[in-house]
Formats: structure tokens, sequence, C-alpha cells
């Protein structure tokens, strides 16, 4: 169960990191042209980023109940080990994962005419 707890707080974490990296660009870029830079996903709006996040984000949660309820594999390695595994599953995924999902929902967004 603490393997379990700690997988999906590191998911969580570096999803939040990516969610924020995502979208305050788009959101700010108006405000503080420097951000132009680093607005790397190009979404449509302030408006259809945050609205983007917010769907995933409630996408996402539903998404990792079954894995909280079911809880992760253990394996029979060391402490090292099983934290580098972790980490590499869990933290890489949970930053990689938001970009091309929120761009996928912002373009969605965009063609419906939501946003």
């Amino acid at each position: 169960m603490l393997m379990t707890r700690g997988s999906l707080t590191t998911f969580s974490v570096a999803n939040d990191v990516s969610k924020y990296f995502a979208i305050l660009p788009a959101v700010f870029v108006s405000t503080y042209p420097q951000l132009a830079g680093l607005n790397i996903m190009h979404l449509t709006s302030p408006t259809s980023a945050i609205l983007s996040a917010v769907i995933f984000n409630a996408l996402i949660i539903i998404a990792l109940i079954p894995l909280a309820l079911r809880g992760i594999a253990y394996k029979a390695l060391g402490a090292a080990s099983l934290l580098r595994r972790n980490l590499l599953i869990y933290g890489l995924g949970g930053v990689i994962l938001p970009f091309p999902c929120i761009k996928l929902i912002d373009m969605f967004l965009t063609a419906i005419g939501v946003a």
C-alpha cells in the first residue's frame, strides 16, 4: 500500500509540474511576451489552455482510480532499484503524459468551437 501511495504521489507531482509548464506560458504570453519561447504547445487561447488542463485532470483522476484500488505490482528488488523503477515509470510518465493529452483536448475543443 505504501508503494502504491508513493507511486501515485510521484505521478501526481510530476503531472502537476507538466500541466503548469504547459498552460502558464499560454495564459501569460499576452501579458509577458518573453514567455513566448516557452509556449512550445501553441495552445489556441488561454481559455482553451485552462479548460484543456481541467478536463485532462478530471480524466486522469478517473484513470488512476483502478491503479489506486488494485495497487502496483511488488517486485522483490532492493529499495534503490524499486525507487528508480517507480520514478522512471510514474515520474517520467507524469511528466510526459500531460503534453500530448492537453494538446489533443485543446485541438478537440477548438474543432467543436468551445474555446
